[in-house]
């Protein structure tokens, strides 16, 4: 269900083209919950035949074609309440990372530094990437958050703002913890 509540949750921010929801996907939930626009598409059409959506033609180009505007109905909004609410649910770890560092036995002390090197840079590219949307959230500069902001009074959008904050600062201190981590795997490499 998270792929739709991350669509649900953004439609909310106003009625959009498939192809708007793929970009701006990409730019604001799609930083924390990733999707290809090849899963983005098909979803929005059984979420439209599920009653979480509706559609709108709307004009686009010149030759009178149309493209496809979706808009959350209230059954998507009911829906959308009904996933937050509910009690988290945490799948049974696979980490790749951690996996490949207890048996780093199997390969060469540079490869080892090579894997935490790429860990670190990773991460400090996820950090960077989470302390840019900070700025923008923090500003209010980011288009979707503008366009979601309008439709709240003032206390109302600084709740919306500190929520979202909230999940980008969250993944500020996983990155930073992920950096921290790798740091001393390099430094028990050197000490070996």
């Amino acid at each position: 269900m998270s792929l739709r509540s991350a669509l649900l949750a953004l439609i909310t921010a106003g009625p959009m083209t498939g192809y708007d929801a793929a970009k701006r996907f990409a730019g604001s939930v799609g930083n924390i919950w990733y999707a290809s626009d090849s899963q983005i598409y098909p979803e929005l059409r059984k979420m439209e035949a599920d009653g979480l959506l509706s559609t709108r033609p709307v004009p686009w180009g010149s030759k009178g074609t149309t493209k496809t505007e979706y808009t959350v109905t209230e059954d998507g909004k009911a829906a959308l309440g009904d996933w937050v609410a509910s009690p988290l649910t945490y799948t049974l770890e696979r980490d790749p990372v951690r996996l490949r560092t207890a048996y780093l036995e199997w390969t060469d002390p540079a490869t080892a530094r090579q894997h935490f090197q790429e860990h670190i840079e990773h991460h400090s590219r996820v950090l960077q990437m989470a302390e840019e949307q900070i700025e923008e959230i923090t500003r209010r500069t980011h288009p979707t958050l503008r366009r979601r902001l309008e439709t709240y009074d003032d206390a109302e959008a600084r709740r919306v703002v500190e929520f979202k904050l909230m999940a980008y600062r969250g993944v500020c201190a996983r990155s930073q913890a992920e950096i921290d981590w790798a740091e001393e795997c390099l430094g028990t490499l050197q000490a070996l």
